[in-house]
């Protein structure tokens, strides 16, 4: 007993020396900027290749912003000989009075304080990307150095940064005519947080760029990479926007028909454009995007697309006469079976799910979209018929290749079946795989066996020949 009260006397005492360590003086604040360097990958997905060009992203979208607000109409990119990014737009440029809660300049606030920008109150911007509003301020965090130029009412001012801090106060640096407005950042990623690699992929940010350009119409893009010997401008726009873009996806394959199928409406505050056409193809391509942002786990308005589109197909082939009324519906699947579609929604306020927006979670957004192209392509349906009808039977085509394949399985898995019961291949097999109503009849000659089978239920009894006496 003596021994047992001594152990538990030692683990007290241990008890309260780990405690004494564990104090108040070990729990960190991390003021300013510090968390988004201490814990990168919770801001930008990850320090990899992906997470650096994710820096791009966030400053193009702050860009973006610009244009849906109707302000920007050219956003320039560019790769400088030292490896620093540039981006440039002539939106109206960052405010640069004091911002009242910080007291400080807003175009500082801007990129030293997280969850700072125009897109909160509702006032600056109706329809905005970025990353959850934090993407200014953590590209500062995660750079060695960064600068700032805005033009705004007639006059030229600027601001840089060292590793997220503030190294030379905002002053203005001159004067220019009021028709020249916007906002050049240049910064340089931070290699002890970009372990991997500080060097940008070219055809990464021109893929980016160009997907942009389709889903922005008209709005002027361009990317230079000053890297090159030869520094070319590649300079991406197009007014015809998500049609331009399933065309452009579509240009090696083999199409339905020529035009691709375009939708664009406005529901409940909801902006939705969906374009779409087949190919001969077996290959579905769906792409989802919400606020220019890349859904690539689908949500909420892809879930609406699917659904209208499946119920417009099946009610447009009832009307036609093309499936009969005792015909099952077609899948959602074998009517996307050749597809390429984009579907693309600006919402007010979108509720992404992951850091990273890879999902949209707004349940108003599957309803946008789903009224949104119901109407519209069910119009379109009953006016090209000949299209209707291509979209059908191929829906129809790839059920009948779905339901062979599967027979096929089930037929290969039987035979295996056998195989191992080590069965004779003579077995004339029933179709009915219930076991409580199949029957083996085992009969005596191939003769027999013959015989048997002309008089037999398909469904329910198997005959088995085996050799006599």
């Amino acid at each position: 007993m003596a021994d047992k009260s001594k152990e538990n006397l030692d683990k007290v005492k241990k008890y309260e020396k780990e405690a004494d360590k564990y104090n108040a003086s070990q729990i960190q604040v991390l003021g300013g900027l510090e968390a988004v360097r201490k814990r990168p990958g919770m801001y930008i997905g990850s320090t990899s290749s992906q997470g650096l060009h994710h820096l791009v992203w966030e400053i193009i979208d702050n860009s973006i912003d610009e244009r849906l607000a109707g302000f920007a109409t050219k956003i320039e990119v560019t790769i400088n000989e030292d490896g620093s990014v540039t981006v440039q737009d002539d939106g109206r440029g960052i405010p640069v009075d004091i911002q009242e809660k910080t007291g400080r300049p807003a175009l500082e606030t801007v990129f030293t304080v997280l969850h700072a920008g125009g897109k909160f109150g509702g006032g600056g911007y109706k329809v905005s990307g970025g990353l959850h509003g934090v993407g200014a301020s953590v590209v500062n965090a995660l750079s060695t150095k960064l600068d700032v130029t805005v033009m705004r009412d007639g006059k030229k001012y600027f601001i840089d940064f060292d590793h997220g801090r503030v190294k030379d106060e905002m002053k203005q640096i001159g004067t220019v005519p009021l028709s020249e407005h916007g906002t050049i950042v240049h910064f340089y990623p931070d290699p002890d947080i970009f372990t991997e690699t500080t060097v940008f992929d070219d055809k990464i940010l021109k893929n980016r760029i160009r997907e942009l350009a389709f889903l922005n119409k008209g709005l002027t893009l361009t990317f230079t990479d000053k890297r090159k010997d030869s520094a070319e401008t590649d300079v991406y726009k197009f007014e015809g926007g998500i049609k331009e873009y399933v065309a452009f996806l579509n240009k090696d394959q083999e199409v339905l028909f020529d035009d691709p199928i375009y939708v664009e409406s406005t529901y409940n505050g909801i902006d939705v454009e969906v374009a779409l056409q087949y190919t001969n193809g077996y290959k579905t391509t769906l792409m989802t995007f919400a606020n220019n942002i890349h859904t690539y786990e689908g949500g909420m308005h892809e879930a609406g697309f699917k659904t209208a589109l499946t119920r417009v197909v099946n009610d447009y082939a009832h009307k036609a006469k093309i499936l009969k009324d005792k015909d099952d519906n077609l899948s959602g699947e074998d009517i996307r079976e050749g597809m390429t579609a984009v579907v693309s929604v600006k919402h007010p306020n979108p509720q992404f799910e992951g850091q990273t927006k890879t999902k949209l979670g707004n349940s108003d957004a599957r309803t946008a979209v789903d009224k949104s192209f119901s109407e519209t392509f069910s119009r379109f349906l009953m006016e090209n018929p000949s299209v209707g009808r291509k979209i059908v039977e191929k829906g129809q085509l790839a059920e009948r290749a779905r339901t062979a394949a599967k027979r096929a399985r089930e037929v290969t898995r039987k035979k295996s079946g056998l195989e191992i019961a080590n069965l004779p291949g003579k077995l004339a097999d029933n179709t009915s795989n219930d076991p409580s109503i199949s029957e083996l009849f085992i009969v005596e000659g191939n003769s027999a066996g013959g015989s048997a089978k002309q008089g037999r239920s398909r469904l329910t009894q198997a005959i088995l020949p085996i050799r006599g006496k």
